[in-house]
C-alpha cells in the first residue's frame, strides 16, 4: 500500500542510527533499493541483523533478518527476533511522529525462516516450528489468542502469518 513517509527518509534515520550507535549491534551501512519494484526498499545492514523498510508484494513493512547464531532456544531466538523488530518499528515510529502517520500493525506480521534446506515450505515443517511458535508469542504478547496461517505458496519461503486478536505492545520488554 501507499506510504505516508517518502521512503527517502529511512535512508536518512538509517544513517543517523549508524552514527548513534543506536541498538545493541554492529550497525554497518544503508543499501538503497528503492528502484526494485516490490523490493527490499531501505536496507540497514548490520553485523548481527539487518533490518529493512521493504516493500514486499507491495506492502510496506519493516523486515528484520537475522544473521549471525545466536545462543538459547528457538523460543528464545523467535522472541529476540520479535523484539528486536518491534523495537525497530517503535524508533521509526518515534522519529517520523512529527512528518504524518507512520504506524506499524500491532496485530499482524509474518515471521519466517530465511533457509529452505532447514525449513523447506511444507506442512511438516509447520507441524514442526508450531510449537515453539506459539510459546514464544505467548511469551512475547502475554496471552494465547492469536492465530497462525502458513505460507500457502511453496514457492515461497517458509513463513507463518500471525494475527492477534487484541493489539499487543509494539514497546515489548526483554525478560
Amino acid at each position: 500500500g501507499d506510504l505516508a513517509v517518502d521512503p527517502a527518509r529511512f535512508i536518512e534515520i538509517f544513517h543517523g542510527w549508524i552514527k548513534e550507535e543506536a541498538f545493541d549491534e554492529l550497525l554497518i551501512d544503508v543499501a538503497d533499493y528503492r528502484h526494485v519494484p516490490d523490493g527490499p526498499g531501505v536496507l540497514l545492514i548490520a553485523h548481527e541483523a539487518d533490518y529493512a523498510m521493504d516493500n514486499n508484494a507491495g506492502r510496506w513493512g519493516l523486515l528484520y533478518n537475522r544473521k549471525s547464531p545466536l545462543s538459547g532456544s528457538n523460543e528464545e531466538r523467535i522472541c529476540q527476533a520479535i523484539r528486536s523488530a518491534a523495537a525497530a518499528c517503535c524508533r521509526l515510529e518515534e522519529e517520523l511522529a512529527a512528518e504524518g502517520p507512520l504506524r506499524f500493525s500491532r496485530q499482524e506480521f509474518d515471521v519466517s525462516i530465511n533457509d529452505r534446506a532447514l525449513a523447506p515450505n511444507t506442512p511438516e515443517t509447520f507441524a514442526a516450528v508450531k510449537p515453539e511458535l506459539e510459546a514464544a508469542l505467548r511469551q512475547v504478547f502475554g496471552h494465547g489468542d492469536f492465530s497462525l496461517t502458513p505460507e500457502s505458496d511453496p514457492r515461497r519461503l517458509f513463513g507463518v502469518n500471525v494475527k492477534t486478536a487484541k493489539p499487543f505492545d509494539l514497546a515489548v520488554k526483554s525478560d
